[in-house]
């Protein structure tokens, strides 16, 4: 009986283990994939166009390292941190239906727990049909990278998904803009 329960005891082991290696690696692997969210919220109160830009820290400390210098540090560095902000708005444009640039000013930027926020406004146009956007921030350095781009405020949530070779996409906003 000793016998039966050591070996029952020694396979719940085996297969905790195993569990807790899975976890390891699910953790490792989930990390690969290079991402970043943003949200381009058409504020009622400001009348104006917020976007908040989300990237992984961990993505960010290893891009400033390839984007500038080696000894890049965007956790400790003011400098490296504000490089990285004006990298990011010179990655993105909103444009107007006749292809217009709309006048992004970085607002400013922060790391919060694990991840670098980079935030930009712009005035609302009176009469805007649609976006169209261009979201390049890190594709040049990770061909996998996916920037995710949510559109708030401005009738039903729309979402767009950059990937690939996708380099513009565009949002129409049916006459509801407030």
């Amino acid at each position: 009986m000793t016998t039966k329960h050591s070996r029952a005891l020694g396979r719940q082991w085996q297969w905790g283990l195993m569990a807790l290696l899975l976890g390891f690696a699910g953790l490792a692997s989930a990390h690969q994939i290079k991402a970043a969210i943003t949200t381009v919220l058409f504020n009622p109160r400001t009348e104006n166009i917020e976007v908040m830009h989300r990237f992984n820290l961990h993505d960010a400390e290893h891009a400033v390292k390839t984007l500038f210098e080696k000894s890049a540090d965007i956790l400790k560095d003011p400098k490296t941190q504000k490089d990285f902000a004006e990298y990011v708005t010179q990655s993105f444009a909103l444009l107007d239906a006749e292809d217009q640039s709309l006048p992004l000013t970085l607002v400013g930027f922060e790391t919060e727990g694990k991840f670098f926020w980079v935030y930009q406004e712009t005035a609302q146009p009176p009469a805007l049909d649609g976006l169209k956007i261009r979201h390049d921030a890190l594709r040049e350095l990770w061909p996998s990278q996916i920037n995710t781009l949510n559109v708030e405020g401005n009738g039903p949530l729309k979402t767009l998904t950059f990937t690939d070779n996708v380099t513009l996409l565009e949002v129409e906003f049916d006459g509801q803009h407030h």
